[in-house]
């Protein structure tokens, strides 16, 4: 069995493929206007991942802020959003996350804990059954979404998270891919 050498050349492949991935019909459909894809597409695949791994919840959270706010200066004029740029970019860093290659060569898992949730109707609905009706205010639509609600939803999500023994970028997993199969519960068993 051959290994692979991790060249910057390989982790740039990666990088470029995750964003490509990342930003799929399903995470834009909707959100105003064509060219959405292509251009969170080429922000994402060579956005700076290093910035990312590292354990400050400050400093994770204003470089989120941003690279949001670069992603959002990319997109189409009628597509352009914080909200839509923060969820392309969430969706994104929580797959960069995933993929072993980057995960280890940006040290990503230093921030596993301050990663976000991506906020959209589906993990809206299910943070939403989780919690007491009117906990959460009104869910604005990934269009219309601003800081200050994202953050509300985000302390949501991390309570809840929380008291699984999860990261509450987790949640997305389990939620996306429950409803998906029919299902808006999801069994949280922590490893032993």
């Amino acid at each position: 069995m051959t290994s692979t050498p991790i060249t910057r050349e390989f982790i740039n492949a990666v990088q470029v493929r995750a964003a490509r991935v990342a930003v799929g019909p399903c995470a834009v459909r909707g959100q105003g206007a064509p060219g959405i894809a292509q251009a969170a597409r080429s922000y994402l695949a060579t956005m700076p991942l290093a910035p990312f791994g590292i354990s400050d919840s400050a400093c994770f959270t204003e470089r989120l802020e941003h690279a949001t706010k670069k992603l959002a200066a990319t997109l189409p004029s009628r597509g352009r959003s914080w909200g839509v740029a923060r969820k392309l970019l969430n969706i994104f860093l929580r797959d960069a996350f995933y993929t072993v290659y980057l995960r280890d060569y940006y040290k990503l898992d230093r921030a596993e804990a301050l990663f976000e949730m991506p906020l959209d109707s589906i993990t809206v609905r299910s943070l939403k059954a989780e919690l007491p009706r009117g906990q959460l205010s009104r869910w604005p639509g990934v269009k219309h979404l601003k800081f200050q609600t994202s953050e509300e939803y985000q302390k949501a999500a991390a309570a809840i998270a929380s008291a699984r023994f999860l990261a509450r970028v987790h949640l997305d997993t389990y939620w996306w891919g429950g409803n998906r199969n029919g299902s808006n519960k999801q069994k949280y068993e922590p490893s032993s």
